[in-house]
């Protein structure tokens, strides 16, 4: 139980150090869009997809300005939740079963 509290800690560590929650960014803001992700990102229910682009639009508008946002709108550990992973799994199993039924 002590290692799980200390792995917690270190990844909150690791997350507010990594700095893109200072934007007001989640973790699936940051990631590399390849053609899995871009194709996730097509599935995205339409609130969710205007969210993403507002926060990535306000980061960009807070970097070019040299800001950060207040700590109390700072995107925190707890609250950050997966918002593409369910649709970027779905993306990946239909490419390796594309892939593996192209071998065929």
């Amino acid at each position: 139980a002590g290692g799980g509290r200390l792995l917690d800690k270190i990844r909150k560590w690791y997350y507010n150090a990594a700095g893109f929650n200072k934007y007001g960014l989640m973790r699936d803001d940051t990631l590399h869009e390849d053609d899995d992700v871009k194709e996730a990102l097509k599935r995205l229910p339409e609130h969710l997809y205007n969210e993403r682009v507002f926060r990535i639009k306000r980061a960009l508008d807070l970097s070019l300005k040299h800001q950060i946002l207040p700590k109390d709108q700072w995107t925190k550990y707890e609250e950050d939740h997966r918002y593409l992973e369910p649709y970027l799994k779905e993306v990946i199993r239909e490419r390796h079963e594309r892939e593996a039924w192209n071998k065929k």
